[in-house]
């Protein structure tokens, strides 16, 4: 429970910082886009309205934007201006179902891969409480009422893939990537691909769901519902049919510990799926991309290559 309590504390960075604007919103270029034609289903009420804070716990000597109270959850396509490789990638920031660092673990990333080629879409998904969570109240990790956060990922995933032509992605190379909550929604997306987790609204919801690659960085909630070491949760079902995944993380994690990287690693190995670990000896938690001295950061350059591995991206 020690690292819980660690995560409570970390959310409680939320209290007292500098809260700014009221919903987050872009730099010039970019347009956010309901995912949802209407309301958002599996909706549960709010404590109040969408509001910003910058956290002042420094990232590579920089603060972090927090989004939180999330209930109109939204895509920001992010396109190629020149070389386009038809690659689209997903991304889902972290904060624990409980808020969203949607710059540091979001817009950051989404730079990198346009510079690259590569279309971004940064998800604004549903918070708080909408994955597994610390409950600070009954001090024990609780399941979210309604799978909102899953229902966004997946709801995303199929309309990028019915949109493809649109946004000039190949529909058979869209992929996810998330850190933290956000990488838990990476697996929980990858192996929850062929039922909806809500009742279908429109036409979108019948095309597939499941990514054609999955990234997850500093992974956590990935071994709760466990009663054996090295056991995967049970509520993700990892099958030979689960995306091939790279995985990342720092052995001195003090907030979602290696193990949760491990234990994914070990069921998707066990079901033949295409896996790529990096532990690295520190490094810590939630880094983004932000160069630090630490070796750990240079991972994205990692995961360009395995892309390239894998057949996403060209030699």
């Amino acid at each position: 429970m020690k690292t819980r309590v660690l995560v409570a504390s970390a959310l409680a960075l939320l209290a007292g910082v500098d809260v700014g604007a009221a919903v987050w919103e872009l730099a010039a270029g970019h347009t956010q886009v309901p995912i949802w034609p209407g309301e958002a289903p599996l909706a549960q009420p709010a404590a109040g309205p969408e509001t910003l804070a910058v956290v002042n716990h420094l990232i590579a000597g920089k603060p972090w934007t927090a989004a939180m109270r999330v209930t109109r959850p939204t895509m920001t396509v992010y396109s190629p201006a020149a070389k386009n490789t038809g690659v689209a990638v997903i991304v889902f920031p972290g904060g624990g179902y409980k808020t969203l660092a949607i710059d540091l673990e979001g817009t950051e990333i989404c730079d990198w891969f346009v510079a690259r080629g590569i279309t971004a879409i940064l998800l604004k998904y549903r918070v708080p409480d909408s994955g597994p969570h610390w409950d600070a109240d009954v001090r024990h990790h609780v399941d979210p009422k309604t799978p909102m956060a899953l229902a966004d990922a997946q709801r995303t995933v199929g309309l990028v893939r019915a949109r493809a032509r649109d946004l000039n992605v190949d529909p058979h190379k869209i992929g996810v990537l998330g850190f933290s909550a956000g990488g838990h929604l990476v697996a929980n997306v990858s192996t929850h691909f062929d039922r909806r987790a809500y009742p279908a609204v429109d036409a979108t919801d019948t095309v597939s769901c499941r990514p054609d690659f999955a990234v997850a960085i500093y992974p956590g909630h990935m071994r709760e519902h466990t009663t054996h070491e090295f056991e995967l949760n049970s509520t993700l079902p990892v099958s030979g049919r689960t995306p091939p995944t790279f995985l990342l993380q720092a052995v001195t994690d003090p907030v979602d510990p290696v193990e949760n990287s491990l234990v994914y690693y070990i069921a998707l190995k066990k079901a033949r799926v295409p896996v790529e670990l990096h532990l690295y000896g520190k490094g810590g938690h939630a880094f983004g991309l932000r160069r630090t001295q630490d070796p750990v950061t240079r991972w994205p350059e990692l995961v360009e290559s395995w892309l390239r591995s894998i057949g996403i991206l060209a030699e």
